[in-house]
């Protein structure tokens, strides 16, 4: 009797999914959580430490400078060494920094320490992303993925409550806030200990012996993965950069940075800028718009499921330039206008998020998808660290109004990129990524209204 063979792209959503995704879905919480702390922990070291805009800036972009660096270097050495040593190595970093948080004597100190964080989750971006599109079947790859957005969120929001529930503690709280974050880095770097490597790059590597041993154990017998053409040269990074792959590097790298400079300038300094637009009736405005990035991050997950991402990501740019433009001018004195304008681009820049985590790892073939991911990680946190350290600069000099002008023309190139270079990847096994640009039916330019 012959056994029936299954593709893993197409082995049904089994426990060992899910622990994939619940080991990778908490490094966002947690990465969520450490960046949303640092916007409450700067209202209190900005009197204690007489931090000027140059340090606020610094601080506040810190970890994200370090995800530059990680998501780069780690995408780029999980490619060679696989992605399961990454997948620990990194949490030992985030761990053992964020815990040293709390004997930060200096804002350089903290600043260093917070770098060493980002190394690690960038280095994390990079293999997470990537181990759970190279286990996930394809029906719930897109879900599974576009959720990377919702548990960060979560993680964001928690640090929010968290860090208002810590104020209390005195002179000393922000060194607790901060440092609250290793008890949930601690728990993940436990939990992954046993994980096992990608059986795609242990096949990409030769080792197929042990991918379908892999597959036996987690799976069952009787599910394969496809078979690869005939090994060539190992492409490097500068594979990213050819003839085949550079549309795709520039479109993952440019969107993705296009949806995160905004999101982090802006969310990262919220307090402030409500001060200063003086819509902050207490914390009311700001709670509410951190409930809707948990309600926009859910409704993400439906319209990654309903509508085309190439649609979905399209309209959506429109939809936040149009909010950013409102706010700009719309007169003052109607707040409550100004409050929905600001609401509605939460949400629709919360849902849209889910997308920097479908993308980068759909579209790039196995040998390079974690270096892809890595890179367009490592553009998006230099981008958002740019523009998270020049906010405070910008609002300074510029004013509130030409710099939400300035993040409303980022969104509307993001939009225009968007639509010159998007894929349509939603049906894509990860197997066919290294024919998107080939294939008439991805081609955006085919199908322009996707």
């Amino acid at each position: 009797m012959t056994t029936t063979r299954i593709q893993l792209d197409d082995v049904p959503l089994n426990r060992f999914h899910l622990k994939i995704a619940g080991l990778t879905f908490g490094a966002h919480f947690t990465d969520g959580y450490i960046l949303g702390l640092i916007g409450i922990t700067l209202t209190l070291l900005t009197p204690h430490w007489q931090l000027d805009a140059f340090w606020q800036g610094m601080l506040g972009s810190s970890a994200l400078i370090g995800l530059f660096l990680g998501s780069l270097f780690f995408g780029w050495v999980s490619d060679y060494l696989g992605r399961q040593k990454i997948f620990l190595v990194s949490f030992i970093l985030i761990t053992a920094a964020t815990a040293g948080q709390f004997f930060a004597e200096s804002a350089w100190q903290l600043f260093l320490l917070r770098v060493v964080i980002g190394i690690g989750l960038g280095g994390d971006y990079s293999v997470g992303h990537t181990l759970l599109a190279e286990f996930a079947p394809r029906k719930q790859r897109g879900v599974l993925l576009g959720s990377f957005s919702v548990v960060w969120t979560l993680g964001y929001v928690a640090a929010t409550f968290v860090g208002i529930a810590m104020l209390q503690l005195g002179a000393d709280a922000w060194r607790w806030m901060l440092a609250s974050a290793a008890i949930p880095a601690a728990i993940i770097l436990v939990a992954r200990l046993g994980t096992p490597e990608s059986p795609r790059w242990l096949q990409q590597q030769g080792r197929q012996q042990e991918a379908n041993a892999i597959l036996a154990r987690h799976f069952g017998p009787n599910v394969v993965l496809d078979e690869l053409a005939p090994k060539g040269p190992k492409p490097g990074y500068a594979a990213l950069f050819s003839r085949e792959y550079r549309q795709r590097t520039a479109f993952n790298c440019l969107f993705f940075v296009c949806i995160v400079m905004p999101y982090f300038a802006i969310y990262t300094f919220l307090p402030a800028i409500l001060q200063k637009m003086h819509l902050r009736e207490g914390t009311a405005t700001e709670m509410l718009l951190n409930a809707l990035l948990i309600i926009g991050a859910l409704l993400g997950i439906w319209c990654t499921i309903k509508f085309s991402r190439r649609g979905f990501l399209i309209n959506s740019f429109l939809i936040l330039a149009a909010c950013l433009c409102l706010l700009v001018i719309l007169p003052g004195q109607f707040p409550w206008l100004l409050i929905a304008a600001f609401a509605v681009f939460t949400l629709v820049l919360s849902a849209v998020s889910n997308l920097v985590g479908v993308f980068p790892a759909e579209t790039f073939p196995t040998e390079l998808r974690a270096s892809g991911v890595g890179l367009a990680t490592a553009v998006s946190r230099l981008g958002s660290a740019i523009s998270t350290f020049l906010l405070p600069v910008s609002v300074a000099s510029l004013g509130m109004n030409s710099t939400m002008a300035i993040l409303a023309a980022i969104l509307l190139l993001g939009a225009w990129i968007s639509y010159s270079w998007a894929p349509e990847t939603k049906a894509l096994a990860l197997t066919e990524a290294s024919s998107v640009d080939h294939d008439e039916r991805l081609h955006p330019k085919n199908n322009p209204a996707t």
